[in-house]
């Protein structure tokens, strides 16, 4: 392999000797037994954390305190949220799956700095990998040069003994999972847990519990639905099934695919998590599970369109959040958020704002509260204060696509189009899956005669999404300008037949038949699309249709009109 050579992935396991190569240290064997998550990722940072300037890993502490968490005594914990101090019974908020792609990013970046150029990184048995070391590898390949750090992945190697750790060593590795964000391995080890415990005592319920968590949150509803159906053969605590009904309600309300969620059943569980809860005898702990459970039949009223009936919900778990006194400060925060969000869609905004805040003060760590304000201030016409927002939604954690998509939103309401189109590429860069950013990039491209550049994106796009009705618009935008009408046809055709209330589509075959010579066809594409959106241009191109057909007085209005609202 030469010091420039492209990252190498080879089936079969690892040679016994790999030649005259500068390694960055001894071969890594990434079977997830027994450490389970960041295998690889940790034993990376094992190396290179003590030797790194201390400016870089204070830069990256979240990120080196996750994956090695055995770093934490010489990685001090300089951006943290409420969630790290609280006690097990108030931790309720679980990562999204897309939290180790952020925690990996971070790690690249890091390991993209501190490396010293021409090393070369080996590992075996990424075949048994845990995702979140599979994840880790391919963005290092993607984003730290082969001439930086060349890595080589062997599918197979040395087989580990078997796993024989009982409940009490599997714990807090599951624990430790889910407060991270570690879904797979949490399921995995969680089921391991299950079956060495007596189902129904104490620590059953608590892996049964992680363990149903987690597989809903990889999607994995059926297995999901079947551990809370064993919980409830198993147990007579109303605690447990009041969480088992709210578990169970989620895994509808909150079903990956839309058409799949089915809100009659989850409001049937969810009314009978309130029942029960209800009905618990301590007052604390059921002001607690009576705001939690209204707070999910929130969710399904909100997925129903009724926001009045989901913020009264919501209001009312506010008010019963008001007995816990200093208790269940993130339950708080996260009541705050929801009812922000509805007043916010509701129209209030100086209420929504003040909510938002409050749950920032509660949690200043936070990054997705920062982002939400951000989309709010940012409607209301405060560019400056979105802007603050979003930037702070960067500082507050390990790398986040989506404030640099909704800074590149701003950036482009402003004009600062150069600025939107380097943010949009940071998205990219981050999660070469973020669809929406190879739809706005290639539509700046585009509107910048940059035509290369946006076919490019608008290929990467439909590759992932071939029926994607924005970047099939951007393409008959191009192929109308490249002078392929019959292309254009086809793909604005398509995106007409999949968003047929698109003015984008609309306005942009319309553009396409006057210049094939059909101003009847323009007019009448134009005009649909203006009544979905009236936007200048569209009114500037229906005046030219206008006049070719010599309705010359209609054209000055359309001018006009355009003039006026640019």
């Amino acid at each position: 392999m030469t010091e420039n050579g492209p990252h190498l992935s080879v089936q079969g396991g690892s040679p016994a000797r790999r030649g005259a190569v500068r390694p960055l240290m001894p071969l890594i064997d990434a079977h997830r037994r027994p450490r389970g998550p960041y295998t690889v990722g940790a034993a990376l940072l094992r190396r290179l954390v003590p030797d790194a300037p201390r400016e870089l890993v204070a830069a990256y502490d979240i990120e080196i305190r996750a994956v090695a968490p055995e770093l934490a005594g010489q990685v001090p914990a300089r951006r943290t949220t409420i969630d790290a101090g609280l006690p097990d019974e108030e931790r309720i908020l679980v990562p999204a799956p897309r939290r180790t792609l952020r925690l990996a990013n971070g790690v690249a970046e890091f390991v993209r700095a501190a490396v010293r150029p021409g090393a070369t990184l080996a590992v075996c048995n990424g075949a048994h990998a845990d995702p979140t070391d599979t994840e880790l590898l391919d963005v290092l390949t993607r984003r730290v040069p082969a001439g930086t750090l060349a890595v080589t992945v062997y599918a197979e190697g040395p087989e580990p003994p078997p796993d024989e750790r009982g409940a009490d060593e599997l714990w807090p590795l599951v624990d430790r999972c889910m407060r991270e964000g570690f879904l797979h391995a949490a399921a995995e080890l969680g089921e391991l847990g299950l079956a060495r415990t007596e189902p129904g005592e104490a620590r059953w319920w608590r892996f049964a519990q992680r363990t149903a968590t987690a597989l809903g949150g990889l999607g994995r509803v059926q297995e999901a639905r079947a551990l809370w159906d064993r919980v409830r053969a198993a147990s007579q605590d109303p605690v447990v099934h009041a969480a088992a009904a709210y578990g169970t309600a989620m895994l509808d309300a909150r079903h990956p695919d839309p058409a799949r969620r089915d809100l009659g059943r989850a409001r049937r569980w969810l009314n009978e998590a309130i029942a029960i809860s209800s009905l618990l005898p301590d007052p604390l702990e059921r002001a607690f599970k009576l705001g939690f459970d209204r707070n999910g039949l929130a969710l399904v009223e909100l997925r129903h369109g009724r926001l009045e009936a989901a913020l009264s919900l919501v209001e009312s778990a506010v008010e019963l959040a008001g007995e816990l006194g200093d208790r269940h400060q993130l339950h708080r925060m996260v009541l705050l958020t929801n009812r922000a969000q509805l007043l916010g869609a509701l129209g209030h905004a100086k209420e929504a704002l003040e909510d938002y805040t409050a749950a920032i003060a509660l949690d200043p760590g936070f990054p997705d509260t920062y982002l939400e304000r951000g989309n709010l201030l940012l409607r209301l016409g405060e560019a400056e204060q979105a802007l603050a927002d979003y930037e702070r939604a960067m500082r507050a954690g390990p790398p986040l696509p989506e404030a640099y998509y909704n800074r590149a939103e701003l950036r482009t309401v402003r004009g600062d189009i150069e600025g939107a189109l380097a943010d949009l590429g940071t998205v990219i860069e981050l999660d070469p899956a973020y669809l929406d950013a190879y739809v706005n990039r290639a539509g700046l491209l585009a509107a910048a005669e940059r035509d290369e550049e946006a076919r490019a994106d608008v290929t990467a796009g439909l590759a992932r999404a071939p029926e994607n009705p924005h970047l099939l618009t951007v393409l008959g935008q191009l192929e109308t300008a490249a002078g392929r009408f019959e292309e254009a046809a086809a793909a604005l055709d398509l995106a007409l037949e999949h968003a047929p209330e698109l003015a984008a589509a609309w306005g942009n075959r319309g553009v396409l038949r006057y210049a094939a010579g059909d101003a009847e066809g323009a007019l009448a594409d134009l005009t649909r699309a203006i009544e979905l959106d009236r936007q200048p241009d569209l009114y500037a191109n229906r005046a030219v249709a206008l006049r070719a057909l010599g309705r010359t007085a209609e054209a000055e209005a359309d001018e006009l009109r355009a003039t006026a609202s640019a």
